[in-house]
């Protein structure tokens, strides 16, 4: 419990230093809450609590160097795009869903680094129907702390933020590098069929309003040009197009639930291409580098953030990412302000924002 206060007033130093403090909030309900769910991107240190014989990322130095060099299994160098989006909407900032000791009726973030859409968790990762089997533990301890009706009206009233596929793409496209387009498309479609599934689960359990970051450019992260050098330090296409299959299908498919699910909002952040124009034209965001990361060593420093011989900058909010595959707290501030209050052109048919104002 300690170690949960402290990350709490270092949040609450946080949202003041940066001068978030009602520049962004809305006046919320307590019945309002946050549940994330994702993967490395949004994992606020879940791994660390579930395999001790692994060091889990995230939670050595440098990371958390902009967090007064507190590592708290963040893969960043300080707050995530959730931690931003609690702050926006004057909510405590989601603990992670294994923390011991962490009260989880107030919000939690089951996020868990490594994590797809498909597959079974092992020891060291929360792939998603883990994810959705730990938010009904949730659902179940509301019901039993609030009572019946009112966990139906929290659950009805929060948000539900997402980040999740990247990892399943990640991995396809590493194993079958030479499919076939058609065979690209079924594997999408099964990520996509099984991630709205999940969606259709939370909705049965009273969930209403679904924020979702969309899947990013994976051809283009430092990471994965420095496996792939012979591209000359351009986006590796494989990699790039299940992310657009993925993005375009979960946009007609989330129109269609709206329209068939009573009650049913949605609003997709368009992180494709918010992090790609970031990449190729940073200095029209105010940072300096686009394409090699902050921490790390090889090419790109695209790997090994922290470990053996490495390069770190001086700087990270100069910087588009912190390491190979992962963005600064600079960065994910902008993000989150996208997600938060973005225009429709980025970020709709609803912002976070309004999905937090509507009843």
């Amino acid at each position: 419990m300690a170690r949960s206060s402290n990350l709490l007033c270092l949040m609450i130093l946080y949202a003041t230093a940066l001068n978030l403090s009602g520049c962004y909030a809305v006046e919320l309900s307590s019945k309002k809450l946050l549940f994330v769910f994702g993967d490395s991107l949004f994992d606020p240190g879940n791994n660390q609590y579930l395999n001790n014989s692994v060091e889990s990322p995230g939670t050595y130095w440098p990371y958390g160097m902009s967090m007064n060099n507190k590592s708290t299994g963040r893969i960043s160098d300080g707050l995530l795009v959730p931690d931003f989006i609690a702050i926006f909407a004057n909510l405590s900032v989601d603990p992670p869903c294994m923390q011991p000791g962490a009260d989880l009726t107030n919000g939690v973030n089951f996020a868990s680094a490594g994590s797809g859409v498909l597959g079974e968790s092992n020891g060291g990762v929360m792939n998603f129907n883990t994810q959705l089997a730990n938010f009904k533990k949730v659902v179940n301890l509301l019901v039993g702390k609030k009572g019946e009706e009112e966990a139906k009206k929290i659950l009805r009233s929060s948000v539900y933020l997402f980040s999740m596929g990247g990892n399943d793409y990640f991995r396809y496209n590493m194993q079958y590098s030479n499919s076939t387009t058609s065979e690209r498309v079924a594997y999408m479609r099964t990520v996509v069929g099984n991630l709205t599934n999940g969606f259709k689960e939370i909705y049965a359990m009273g969930g209403r309003k679904f924020a979702i970051q969309n899947v990013g450019p994976l051809g283009c992260l430092p990471s994965t040009k420095a496996n792939y050098p012979e591209s000359n330090g351009t986006c590796v296409k494989n990699f790039l197009t299940h992310p657009k299959l993925h993005n375009k299908a979960l946009s007609i498919k989330l129109n269609k639930m709206a329209k068939e699910l009573p009650g049913f909002k949605y609003s997709i952040m368009k992180y494709y291409y918010t992090l790609s124009d970031r990449i190729k034209n940073s200095a029209k965001y105010g940072l300096k580098e686009g394409k090699v990361a902050c921490c790390g060593s090889g090419l790109y420093n695209g790997r090994d953030c922290g470990k053996g011989s490495y390069n770190l900058c001086k700087n990270p909010s100069e910087y588009v990412f912190f390491d190979g595959g992962h963005t600064t707290q600079n960065t994910n501030r902008q993000l989150a302000e996208l997600l938060w209050s973005g225009e429709p052109s980025v970020t709709g048919p609803y912002n976070v924002k309004q999905l937090f104002e509507l009843p």
